[in-house]
């Protein structure tokens, strides 16, 4: 039988982090969705100091025109204030595309439970937007090209997206991608990261 969430939990959260030449986390961006219409109810976006003084991969987007920090202060006083952010949304599940990459760089959040988006959005059996000349393996995954950008190109039919690379911008770009592949937030159990710690939905 199908897991289902708690009538009662109104709310998500979809992260993306990006790291710096060190692999240390030096943003991180969060968007707060309503379970049923994935629309997005809030969006937060720290960076990380002394971190984001090393440069990174994407430093050059961190800071984006329109785009606000809500604030630039340590881990762990970032880390604090995103907790209280949870905490009034009542958010006990966290999502993510690859999320392995973003839970295991932030373990203070590994009470949650985190789901992998890219578990349904790279796999033919899941994505119904995967041409049938598309090389897969044989568990239905593609074997290239299922990243967040050429994912969205496919779902959207829009080929000039590109992925920004800032944080909070593509938390938002993976909440639309959710929209796009059109399931609903209970079908996303079998994307669970299995944790000791994992909260359990009651």
């Amino acid at each position: 039988m199908k897991r289902k969430l708690n009538q009662d939990i109104k709310y998500f959260a979809v992260i993306d982090t990006e790291t710096n030449w060190y692999n240390e986390v030096m943003s991180i961006g969060i968007v707060i969705a309503d379970t049923v219409t994935f629309e997005p109810a809030a969006k937060r976006y720290y960076i990380i100091t002394p971190e984001c003084s090393v440069g990174g991969m994407y430093s050059d987007v961190m800071i984006v025109k329109g785009i606000g920090v809500d604030l630039k202060k340590s881990r762990d006083a970032v880390l604090e204030q995103l907790i209280k952010i949870f905490q009034m949304y009542e958010i006990k599940s966290v999502f993510a595309y690859n999320a392995t990459f973003d839970y295991k760089h932030l373990p203070e959040l590994q009470e949650y439970m985190w789901f992998d988006i890219m578990k349904l959005a790279a796999y033919r059996q899941y994505n119904k937007k995967i041409p049938a000349n598309a090389e897969c393996w044989a568990t239905g995954r593609l074997k290239r090209n299922y990243g967040v950008e050429p994912i969205m190109q496919m779902l959207s039919g829009d080929y000039t997206y590109h992925e920004v690379h800032n944080a909070v911008c593509d938390a938002a770009d993976e909440l639309r991608i959710m929209k796009l592949l059109g399931y609903d937030i209970d079908e996303y159990f079998c994307t669970q990261i299995k944790s000791e710690k994992k909260l359990i939905a009651r």
